[in-house]
């Protein structure tokens, strides 16, 4: 049986206002509909519920027995109601993204303070992780979108290209190599380095490009981020390369050094689960990013280094 809620409504409303007129006027009807809506649940229900004379309206013996229980209902069903409906826009009002941890750590933090002014009421939950973390986040629903190295294509992902920059070499400024501007895989035979994890989309891509020529440089120390290597390599410890995005805010005593036989770089892009539309807030995130990008980009590094235009 269906539950005339209206109907309900209606009576509801009739009882507590004890008139058809304001009963009426607080639900924003005419009494003809307000008085078609009463009609119509006492039909259903098959008693009387209202009686109504010229000066004023009366319950009957089955309307006073339903009230109290009908008035508890509504007002349950009005509180549910409500609740969902705070916690729908609790969800409007968050933005959940993912982003490799080079990007939310140099780059994140101005492009987040340009966006806080643009969308005030919007929170933000950010995870820096891994390439491969960022995949499952985004495949598992926890964020909207996620920033990373574009990889193997998914068929349940939908996977689009912002920008493609280089790698680099770091060498500290009292380093042999810091007196040229460029440098060739040759250059690195017998020299120490830093890598940063085993299992990173960095390291493959590096050891991709290097080929036979990896096999002659002194792979010694490990560490878990790029900040970390280019403080070995400011201490003279040893050389890495990273992608340009991350050496460009190397400090002064270092040098970053473009390769000139080889042409080694990665590819960022935006992925998402697929045939889901991006909220407005998470649209406008990623045009600050990819400007973020795109202006680092267009600059002429104090090293000498130009990074790699934007994806188009």
């Amino acid at each position: 049986m269906r539950t005339d809620y209206l109907g309900l409504e209606a009576f509801v409303a009739i009882a507590e206002l004890g008139s058809f007129s304001r009963a009426a006027s607080y639900l924003n009807l005419s009494q003809t509909a307000l008085s078609h809506r009463v009609r119509k649940l006492e039909a259903d229900l098959g008693v009387q519920l209202i009686v109504r004379t010229t000066r004023d309206v009366s319950l009957t013996k089955e309307a006073q027995g339903l009230l109290p229980q009908v008035r508890r209902d509504l007002r349950q069903l009005a509180d549910a109601y409500s609740g969902l409906k705070s916690r729908g826009t609790e969800r409007a009002e968050e933005l959940a993204f993912a982003c490799l941890p080079t990007i939310a750590n140099y780059y994140m933090p101005s492009i987040l303070k340009t966006f806080a002014r643009e969308c005030p009421m919007v929170r933000i939950r950010l995870q820096d992780q891994p390439v491969s973390r960022v995949y499952e986040l985004v495949q598992d629903g926890e964020v909207e979108f996620g920033i990373t190295v574009v990889g193997a294509r998914q068929w349940h992902l939908d996977f689009y290209e912002i920008y493609t920059e280089p790698y680099v070499l770091l060498v500290p400024q009292d380093h042999p190599l810091a007196e040229r501007d460029s440098i060739t895989r040759a250059d690195l035979s017998g020299l120490e380095f830093v890598r940063i994890e085993t299992q990173s989309t960095n390291r493959k891509l590096i050891d991709e490009a290097l080929g036979g020529h990896s096999s002659s440089i002194i792979w010694r120390y490990e560490v878990q981020n790029s900040a970390m290597a280019m403080r070995l390599v400011a201490e003279g410890v040893a050389l890495t390369v990273l992608p340009a995005l991350a050496s460009c805010l190397c400090g002064p005593e270092l040098k970053a050094l473009r390769f000139s036989d080889v042409k080694m770089q990665r590819t960022l892009g935006v992925v998402t689960r697929k045939g889901i539309t991006l909220s407005r807030p998470a649209t406008r995130l990623l045009e600050l990013t990819r400007e973020r990008l795109a202006r680092q980009g267009a600059e002429t590094f104090r090293t000498n280094v130009l990074v790699g235009e934007p994806a188009e």
